[in-house]
């Protein structure tokens, strides 16, 4: 495969002039990371513990024994966290995407059940919780049939998108040979869809967003309380939103069960959710529809230039 260029370009401040479902100015995605039983762990058969995303900042990894305080922490995600959000969205019958890691879909069953019962779309988040650079590619496309397959088992339906997380150089190309995807979300350029097309066969990319998300409260220098998160949030809607006016966007929202899932930062993603519900024009979706819609109104063009 030769070398991909990099793309400073995109839509060039020539954004395509549509509107979203029911007229609306913007797309709201809400995505549920699910990561809790695949992290970094000796009893998943890893060489160390977790050291990343939990309430200890800068963790170190125990090499060769478990960690057992950051154990629980993940623990809590799956526990009480994920109970409620889904809770949460359920009240305000609204729909989100789970970006669903294999393993910790074979941790809990009952979440599965629940996501299935609520109607929410379950995208994959790859096999394990770990980072795939450096990773040999015969071994990550292993893992990305595998993370496939456990989901239909699991779920009874493939997934149709992706979101590895912390790829490899070869994570795009496999999601696109792999011929299964309506989408994959490893991107971060912008804030509508576009079309890659580093294989013969044109590929959609949907971005994801590491601003716009609770992994700040894991971070230096992120979010420390839940209004922080929640001005962050009402910022951005209300930018995208006047933008939405002449050129719609999404607005891509990253959660995690073990970490908003926290009584103290829980209020700040309610009090956002009250804040969008006063606009009409707005279009909360999953992924998958976001896809669909874009598949339908912008179909791959061999003339577009914004690829990648």
């Amino acid at each position: 495969m030769g070398k991909i260029e990099r793309d400073f370009i995109g839509y060039s401040n020539n954004y395509p002039k549509f509107r979203w479902p029911n007229n609306s100015k913007i797309a709201i995605q809400f995505v549920l990371n699910y990561e809790e039983g695949a992290e970094s762990c000796v009893l998943n058969g890893d060489r160390a513990s977790e050291s990343f995303l939990s309430e200890i900042i800068g963790a170190l990894p125990y090499k060769d024994a478990r960690h057992m305080s950051m154990e629980s922490i993940y623990e809590y995600g799956s526990r009480a966290g994920v109970w409620r959000l889904l809770n949460l969205f359920k009240n305000y019958k609204l729909p989100i995407t789970v970006f669903a890691v294999a393993n910790a879909l074979k941790c809990n069953q009952k979440f599965c059940d629940q996501v299935l019962k609520d109607n929410h779309e379950i995208c994959s988040h790859g096999l394990k919780w770990i980072n795939y650079h450096g990773i040999s590619e015969d071994i990550e496309r292993s893992h990305m049939q595998e993370a496939i397959e456990i989901q239909k088992s699991i779920c009874g339906y493939r997934p149709l998108g992706w979101y590895t997380g912390r790829t490899s150089e070869n994570t795009r190309k496999l999601v696109a040979e792999e011929g299964g995807f309506l989408y994959d979300s490893d991107d971060y350029s912008d804030d509508l869809p576009f079309w890659s097309k580093i294989i013969n066969k044109p590929h959609l990319i949907i971005p994801y967003t590491l601003d716009a998300n609770d992994m700040r409260f894991a971070t230096n220098q992120g979010f420390n309380t839940s209004d922080h998160f929640y001005n962050y949030l009402v910022d951005t809607f209300n930018t995208l939103y006047e933008e939405g006016k002449t050129s719609p966007k999404i607005m891509s929202i990253g959660l995690h069960c073990r970490l908003i899932g926290r009584p103290g930062r829980f209020e700040g993603l309610k009090k956002f959710i009250d804040y969008i519900l006063n606009f009409d024009d707005i279009w909360v979706a999953k992924r998958v529809d976001i896809a669909k819609f874009w598949i339908n109104n912008f179909p791959y063009n061999l003339d577009l230039k914004n690829e990648k």
